[in-house]
């Protein structure tokens, strides 16, 4: 039995929430005595050798331009994909696409969906019991898939990535979408500026500042400690909304939801929405000059201090340590 990946490439090179869903689909290729089949648009070898280390057995190169960006004729792909490799179970990142095909492809296989796991599944015979996340993070949830077929979408940066496999040619693979209206049309496609080369649902280091920054002329001090790290940039909501900075880098539960190994929120109060969107985090660092700031509370450390005097200090000391690391 196959289990089938739908695989995503950015900026030349598969996404890191692709190869986490190779690597999930190998472990549970392994537990029930099957192989990986990963579907791409337009695979090089270099996608090839990423995606065979990352635990494909089997990989399938659509070569048609008009399905990237339209989750309808995505669904069609990965459908017309299942369907040829008799595959029971498929995955995708519980990312944009993730979140607007699995539900389609579910209710067009009839099958049992759980969206943004955060675990490996444990397979009972022919049910898996999959967690994930509820109640905006503050508590995890068992489903169970009992349906023939069954979907997971996986949240980012929840599996780190292994590549211990080897590389695999791709097999072209014919898609029909003649059948398919799709009503999405993509008017245009900008890549984001600024924030970091990483993707924030990628990123896993990521600086993040607030309101109490005062202005977008303040960012440079932000910037400059993100660029030590070598981590994303990213921002409360009201900063977003005041547009110092672009909503792209609004994080929370009406932005993005990460999960890095380190979050350093700056002059950021702590609402229960930005929580929601945070609290997944490895490591929370929070720097504040309010002691009653409520995101201490939910902090592995914390700093009370103004912005202003402690971001150059900390962004010297990681230079400093760099350094003598050399």
């Amino acid at each position: 039995m196959s289990v089938l990946v739908y695989t995503e490439v950015s900026k030349g090179r598969v996404k890191k929430s692709s190869l986490e869903c190779i690597n999930y689909a190998a472990n549970i290729a392994k537990q029930i005595g099957g192989s990986v089949t990963a579907i791409i648009n337009n695979a090089d070898a270099s996608h090839c050798e990423e995606m065979g280390k990352a635990g494909a057995t089997k990989i399938l190169s659509v070569k048609n331009d008009s399905i990237k960006n339209d989750s309808m004729l995505i669904t069609a792909m990965v459908e017309q994909a299942a369907k040829a490799e008799g595959s029971k179970v498929i995955l995708f990142a519980f990312d944009v696409t993730g979140k607007a095909a699995a539900p389609r492809l579910s209710a067009k296989l009839n099958a049992g969906l759980v969206a943004g796991a955060i675990d490996f599944p444990v397979v009972n015979g022919s049910s898996f019991e999959v967690k994930k996340n509820v109640f905006s993070g503050k508590a995890n949830a068992t489903y169970v898939i009992h349906s023939d077929i069954k979907i997971i979408s996986l949240l980012p940066n929840s599996f780190p990535v292994q590549l211990n496999g080897s590389a695999v040619a791709a097999s072209d693979f014919n898609v029909d979408l003649s059948s398919v209206q799709s009503k999405i049309v993509v008017k245009e496609v900008k890549s984001n500026s600024g924030g970091g080369s990483i993707p924030l649902p990628e990123a896993e280091l990521v600086v993040s500042a607030g309101r109490g920054l005062k202005g977008p002329e303040n960012w440079k001090i932000v910037e400059d400690l993100a660029t030590s790290l070598g981590a994303t940039t990213a921002c409360s909501r009201p900063v977003a909304d005041m547009h110092w900075r672009p909503h792209h880098e609004h994080v929370g539960q009406t932005g993005v939801a990460i999960r890095p190994n380190l979050y350093i929120a700056i002059g950021i109060s702590g609402a229960i929405q930005h929580l929601a969107g945070v609290n997944g985090s490895k490591t929370i660092v929070v720097i504040n000059n309010d002691k009653e700031a409520p995101f201490f509370k939910s902090a592995d450390y914390g700093i009370i201090g103004d912005a202003f005097t402690v971001l150059p200090k900390l962004t010297e000391a990681i230079k400093k340590f760099k350094s003598s690391q050399n």
